[in-house]
């Protein structure tokens, strides 16, 4: 999703020239590698207790598989592991490896949050398993190319102007710079396919012939590879928030700048639903153009030297994820609008849209995944032709998007084929999609469904929530629970095999009190950009 005029041709040269050619015995197609196993002897996780307030029985341990798992006795890398154990004495179904998506997400907590939620019977069946992918979080090495890359004061997203244009691919260009100098020996293996590979080093390691599996967002695209890799090793495996697997990854953000947008237009409408509250009007029309008028004013005045109108679109692109966060953003923008009061969008930005470390870290796997994963357009010319036709249309999230994903344009690794993840060999697969998502948008589910032989598909009809399961709709909870307790799955005639209607939206609050839901304890830990 960017462009760039052909004069910058030369410079992405000169960016690929300081770049490492892929080590000796690494392949551009990391799906076509040996399928090793560890060997027979392969150390067992050794777990010790990590437990956590809310999460108490949590333990962590560590486990080293290959980098190159084409080269099983070459370099070693440590990924981080969790667990809740099983507790039931009666029935025990073995390991269910939990992933949050990103990529980038870490999936230790995810463990305990997943374990916690699940009806306590279900939940006692299995060991829950959390993992930190390679390069991420508490795995060794982790990727960090450019800490503070998304510091404050940011280029407007909007590349209005040539100088505008050519800051934004300054940073874009430096980050693929910093990630080429500091990562050169590790960015061929990280991609998907290497991570599926973790995935099973895992199973192994575990003692398991089979795996369970439950992930979101992107977490589903790294199930289906797994199933597609190892059909005969899957046991259940539910997709929740479910990727298109078609447009991997161009295509596919290209369609969340779609999305994106009709999220936002639908968060306008709640507030003008909301006038009473907040005071902004009752045409959602004349609302949003109050929107953009504070992001110009933002873009010339950045409110407390912190957020111009970049920052403002990291603050409100939580609320295309969660609607929970729907009436804390409302409250800001009101603020700002009607009493010039520009201290609430400071604190929305700096709970909702700041980058910490972690935040440099998980951006860093989410570059290298996505850049290796697939094939991204070099020539800048195309992404500014694509983004300008698609920001016409839908201008709340497309450049911010664009460059978000820029460094692809300019990626010192080669890239990989997508998998071809059809499949008519695993056995049933869970999906839950809703029909309002915007960051993997509802063609994504129904694409999958399409070319996943058996899979059964549960809509969330009118939801716009991105991660849908343990989030406080019990109809979707208990076709989750009876798929977990004995692999039941509902069939239906039409496109989806079972719909459930979407929880109501959010209510103003009459507290500043953060969000103490399972959906934002969920989107917490799921984060943002898929």
């Amino acid at each position: 999703m960017n462009r760039r005029a052909a004069a910058l041709c030369g410079a992405a040269a000169v960016v690929a020239g300081l770049i490492t050619a892929l080590p000796a015995g690494a392949t551009s197609d990391p799906a076509a590698a040996p399928r090793t196993t560890p060997p027979t002897g392969a150390a067992k996780p050794a777990w010790k207790k990590c437990g956590t307030r809310k999460h108490p029985t949590l333990q962590c341990a560590s486990l080293k598989v290959p980098l190159d798992h084409a080269n099983p006795m070459g370099r070693r890398i440590t990924l981080a592991l969790s667990r809740v154990p099983h507790t039931s004495k009666k029935t025990y179904q073995g390991p269910l490896l939990v992933n949050p998506g990103g990529p980038g997400g870490s999936g230790l907590t995810l463990a305990g949050f997943v374990a916690a939620s699940l009806p306590k019977k279900v939940a006692a069946q299995y060991d829950v398993i959390g993992f930190d992918p390679r390069g991420v979080g508490a795995s060794r090495p982790a990727l960090n190319c450019r800490p503070g890359h998304f510091a404050p004061v940011r280029p407007d997203s909007l590349p209005a102007g040539d100088a505008t244009e050519k800051a934004n691919l300054d940073r874009v260009k430096a980050f693929a710079k910093a990630c080429a100098t500091k990562h050169a020996d590790l960015l061929p293996y990280i991609d998907t396919v290497s991570a599926v590979r973790d995935m099973d080093a895992i199973r192994h390691a575990l003692g398991a012939e089979r795996i369970n599996y439950f992930g979101y967002s992107y977490g589903t695209y790294l199930g289906a590879v797994y199933a597609k890799l190892h059909p005969g090793r899957v046991r259940r495996m539910v997709l929740d928030s479910v990727v298109d697997p078609t447009g991997v990854w161009y295509d596919d953000n290209i369609a969340q700048d779609l999305a994106f947008n009709d999220r936002h237009r639908a968060f306008m409408a709640w507030v003008a639903e909301h006038d009473a509250t907040y005071g902004l009007g009752t045409d959602p029309e004349s609302i949003e153009t109050a929107w953009y008028a504070m992001r110009t004013a933002l873009a010339k005045k950045p409110a407390d030297k912190k957020v111009g109108a970049s920052e403002l679109e990291d603050a409100f692109s939580p609320g295309a994820y969660y609607d929970g966060y729907w009436p804390y953003l409302a409250a800001a923008f009101a603020a700002f609008v009607n009493d010039g009061d520009d201290d609430p969008l400071v604190e929305a930005y700096e709970n909702f849209g700041a980058v910490d470390a972690a935040g440099d870290n998980s951006y860093s796997v989410y570059t290298a995944v996505q850049c290796r994963d697939a094939r991204w357009p070099r020539d800048w010319d195309e992404w500014r032709d694509d983004n300008w036709a698609v920001n016409r249309k839908a201008p709340f999230m497309t450049w911010s998007n664009a460059w978000y994903n820029a460094p692809c344009a300019f990626w010192p690794t080669g890239p990989a084929e997508p998998v071809d993840v059809s499949n008519d060999a695993v056995p049933p697969v869970l999906l839950f999609q809703a029909t309002g998502d915007a960051a993997t948008p509802y063609e994504g589910g129904v694409t999958l469904h399409h070319v996943l032989g058996g899979s059964s598909l549960v809509v969330e009809q009118g939801g716009g929530n991105h991660g849908i399961t343990l989030s406080g709709n019990t109809c979707l909870d208990k076709h989750l629970a009876a798929y977990l307790t004995d692999g039941r799955v509902p069939r239906g005639g039409g496109e989806a095999d079972a719909v459930c209607e979407a929880l109501p939206g959010p209510k103003p609050l009459k507290t500043k009190a953060v969000p103490g839901t399972r959906g934002a304890a969920l989107h917490g830990l799921l984060g943002f950009r898929g």
